[in-house]
């Protein structure tokens, strides 16, 4: 398994508390919805950037 499937299964699993926690709380599901879509996109923009290889300078 790679690193990114690795760091997206566990930034899922947060993601899926806060929103359970969301529901909890009783907020309104459209900024649920907002936020978790926010979430995610910076999740994944996080992950690449924390899993990507270092382009090796050619000579």
């Amino acid at each position: 398994m790679s690193t990114f499937v690795i760091y997206a299964i566990g930034f899922l699993i947060l993601l899926a508390g806060l929103i359970y926690g969301a529901v909890l709380l009783g907020v309104a599901t459209q900024w649920i919805v907002v936020g978790a879509l926010v979430l995610l996109g910076l999740g994944i923009a996080m992950g690449v950037g924390k899993t990507r290889t270092k382009d090796v300078p050619s000579e």
